[in-house]
């Protein structure tokens, strides 16, 4: 038995309703439209100590109204591809919603028309791997709809190391020695007390 004409019609409605809800937003739809730096020391970086400063801005080489859409800024911190070999839960997708390259917040901020500096300290819980860092404008809805990022197309240029916490620190290590020596001092005055009071005994 054939639906009747005004469920069909509802649930075509409710169909189209739920599409626009949650449209798909693919990063290969997105326009490069924001010009973004990081500066940092040139070595390998260590988190929870090294800052990271990111400067984005609108690429003025674009039209005047290209970014009346832009509401927040959201700088992230991504991996780069030698980092994600092997590893899913790092994986790029082109549909936003379930990709994974960036997965560290540095920064969310209203959009301003001017270049916009912020300094970021390393997160203590962001692993070992190389990184780059890519910036996201989002309208009112709070979507992806322009980006940058300081590093080209493919992701092989400017990026950077960081070092994740070992779990290990210069003073336990300290600490740990200082207690090993006594832990020595204390069983060799065992040792000499006992071959005394042994010498004591046989006399």
């Amino acid at each position: 038995m054939a639906p009747p004409p005004l469920l069909l019609c509802f649930i075509l409605v409710l169909a189209s309703f739920s599409d626009t809800c949650f449209a798909i937003i693919s990063f290969s739809s997105l326009q490069r439209t924001l010009v973004v730096t990081a500066s940092h020391p040139q070595r390998l970086l260590k988190a929870g100590e090294d800052k990271i400063t990111v400067t984005w801005g609108l690429n003025q080489s674009f039209p005047a109204g290209t970014d009346s859409a832009y509401k927040t800024i959201k700088v992230q911190l991504c991996y780069a591809p030698i980092s994600q070999v092997d590893r899913a839960w790092r994986k790029t997708h082109d549909n936003l919603s379930k990709d994974k390259t960036c997965q560290f917040k540095i920064v969310k901020t209203p959009y301003t028309t001017t270049n916009h500096t912020s300094e970021w300290t390393i997160e203590r819980d962001v692993p070992t791997a190389t990184y780059f860092v890519r910036a996201y404008a989002l309208d009112t809805q709070d979507q992806q709809v322009a980006y940058g990022q300081n590093t080209d197309a493919k992701k092989t240029t400017n990026l950077f190391e960081i070092q994740a916490i070992t779990g290990r620190h210069v003073s336990l290590d300290i600490a740990s020695v200082c207690f090993s020596a006594f832990s020595i001092v204390a069983l060799m005055g065992f040792f000499f007390a006992e071959k005394r009071k042994g010498g004591k005994a046989q006399q």
